[in-house]
């Protein structure tokens, strides 16, 4: 890989990469992984393909970013009709966002914690998605009961949560423990996912989920499009088990 540009502060060093065997441009928040977008700024990521297709299920109109990085979903989502707003504690996340992953201006870049921009912003999305990482962990106080429940007053009625959560094997609990964090906030929480693969992604959806099918992909990137496709059909979804809560 080619470095392009990096940048260190209190939020870490994040590095911009291009491939070398493809024009692709990645995202390295340390030495995590965070995106990958061909040149028009699609993801190369299942699990954005996998968002964008649930969101694309639900008719939003406005939706809420925690957490920016490459910000290939927003640019994704920015295509159709979606009002789009971003947030990330780390302005360069934008910048680079904007130089190198084709982040449109139409979307609304907003330089916050996500706690903190929930508890002050005083509007309504329809789906708010949780992909903000510290590293390779998600900040503790996003995944708490506290954060999820000023996400579900900041949704309009009807709409939907979704949360990226990395799994390093099936023996990790970090989904099982986000989802009972949502357990205790909607009625309705449900698991997307793929078990028994290593190093993947799994999606916990709240609120109005229960129609929701397995998403495929709506937007065509450049390269790894029967990959996605596959991996997208790989995906299953799973009710979170009864007591989960009580078990963690």
């Amino acid at each position: 890989m080619i470095e392009l540009s990096s940048n260190s502060s209190e939020h870490g060093a994040v590095r911009i990469f291009r491939s070398q065997r493809r024009a692709s441009h990645i995202y390295m928040h340390g030495d995590s992984y965070q995106s990958e977008a061909d040149c028009y700024g699609i993801s190369l990521a299942s699990y954005i393909h996998a968002i964008y297709g649930l969101i694309c299920q639900t008719d939003a109109r406005s939706v809420l970013l925690v957490g920016c990085a490459g910000g290939t979903l927003a640019t994704m989502l920015s295509l159709g009709d979606c009002e789009i707003t971003a947030i990330d504690v780390n302005p360069i996340a934008f910048e680079f966002a904007r130089r190198f992953f084709c982040l449109p201006g139409s979307v609304e870049c907003c330089v916050a914690d996500g706690l903190d921009y929930l508890r002050g912003a005083g509007r309504f999305f329809d789906v708010v998605v949780l992909d903000a990482y510290d590293g390779s962990t998600i900040p503790d106080h996003l995944t708490s009961r506290h954060f999820l429940q000023f996400v579900r007053s900041s949704l309009n009625s009807g709409g939907a949560f979704f949360a990226n959560v990395h799994m390093c094997n099936d023996a990790d609990r970090a989904r099982n423990a986000l989802a009972a964090s949502a357990a205790d906030v909607w009625p309705n929480v449900r698991i997307l996912d793929t078990p028994g693969n290593i190093d993947r992604n799994a999606i916990v959806a709240a609120g109005n989920v229960s129609a929701l099918v397995t998403p495929a992909m709506h937007v065509m990137p450049q390269y790894d499009i029967e990959m996605i496709d596959s991996e997208l059909a790989a995906m299953e979804f799973c009710d979170v088990p009864a007591g989960l809560a009580s078990r963690l």
